[in-house]
């Protein structure tokens, strides 16, 4: 009787790490001034209510795929690796108009990446986390040595800037990381979820087939289209923020065997510092540890949010090459993802 064939194993790296990160933020700042234009509010209610002073928005040249091109180059340079020796290329973005083909193929193109594999995800505010999890299985795998991991959003495009309870808090921009092999480990479990009981908490105000068959969309007339634009409960968000995820931190710290006191920087999304403060509060975390408040000077960038944040963190000495950091990204789903990380 003939021996049933085996499939041979795939083999890759022991471990994973973060070689190098590198961010891209819009030439255009709007202030809160700006945006007291548009709405009727206060400088001082927007930072109490989000800590958020100006935010970055795109022009017409800095697209999606022009953000993510420029924030991977230089992650890229910093890993040290040429862009033939990328593997895959994996953008976490909820801002690219188009249904198809995945903007991840242009940039990787565009990157010099050759045949590599390239796809996008949607993952709201947690799809830099949900990458890096993807890229950490195919470095490990042995499906790819290196992976660049991007997280970029064009916001301004899906902002309804008459929205009281929306217009302050969205920013542009991209931040992107390559993952490749290690020694040792680098990057955490990561302790990733979606609860899509919630999932209109934070949604599309409607649907793109619904808002282009309106009449006016059709018939020029004279009326002009509303854009979808995103809505959100603050308050439930902001409960479920601060409670569900900083137990979801508190996991990631745990499947990593590593206390908040061992930590080297704390680098949560940047949705609001009233949520940073809180989670601080909820996770016990030491006063020694850094704390990413990128969101001040960015505004909530989703899936770019935290390695815009790490990148800062780096660039200014806050944090450290060799750090441990603790990230969590948390939005639109409910979904969340979160992880202790090596920092590059």
């Amino acid at each position: 009787m003939t021996a049933q064939p085996t499939i041979k194993p795939s083999t890759g790296a022991q471990f994973s790490r973060i070689h190098g990160v590198g961010g891209y933020r819009p030439v255009r700042v709007i202030p809160n001034s700006e945006v007291l234009d548009w709405i009727d509010s206060s400088d001082e209610w927007i930072r109490t209510r989000s800590g958020i002073t100006e935010r970055r928005w795109a022009g017409p040249e800095e697209s999606v795929a022009e953000m993510s091109v420029q924030a991977a180059s230089k992650a890229i340079a910093m890993a040290g690796i040429r862009p033939e020796q990328v593997g895959g290329v994996v953008v976490a973005t909820v801002s690219h108009l188009k249904q198809t083909p995945a903007i991840a193929t242009e940039i990787a193109q565009r990157l010099g990446c050759g045949t590599a594999p390239a796809f996008d995800i949607s993952a709201a505010c947690a799809g830099f986390g949900y990458g890096l999890s993807l890229a950490d299985g195919m470095v490990r795998g042995g499906s790819a040595e290196y992976v660049v991991v991007i997280g970029v959003e064009r916001l301004s495009d899906l902002t309804d800037i008459h929205d009281r309870s929306t217009a302050f808090i969205f920013g542009d921009g991209a931040g992107a990381a390559v993952v490749g092999p290690s020694d040792t480990p680098g990057i955490g479990k990561v302790v990733w979820g979606s609860d899509g009981s919630q999932a209109d908490v934070i949604s599309q105000t409607e649907a793109w087939d619904t808002a282009f068959a309106k009449p006016d969309a059709v018939n020029g007339a004279g009326e002009e289209t509303k854009w979808p634009a995103l809505r959100m409960e603050g308050q439930t968000v902001f409960r479920w923020a601060v409670w569900d995820m900083a137990k979801a931190a508190q996991q990631a710290l745990d499947a990593a065997g590593i206390t908040a006191d061992q930590l080297g920087a704390f680098i949560p999304h940047q949705a609001n510092m009233r949520i940073i403060d809180a989670m601080i509060k909820a996770l016990k975390l030491p006063e020694s540890v850094p704390v990413a408040r990128d969101i001040a000077e960015t505004g909530n960038t989703s899936a770019a949010s935290i390695p815009l944040a790490m990148e800062r963190m780096l660039q200014s000495g806050e944090a450290k090459s060799g750090d441990l950091a603790l990230i969590i990204g948390f939005g639109a789903g409910l979904v969340y993802a979160a992880a202790v990380v090596t920092l590059p």
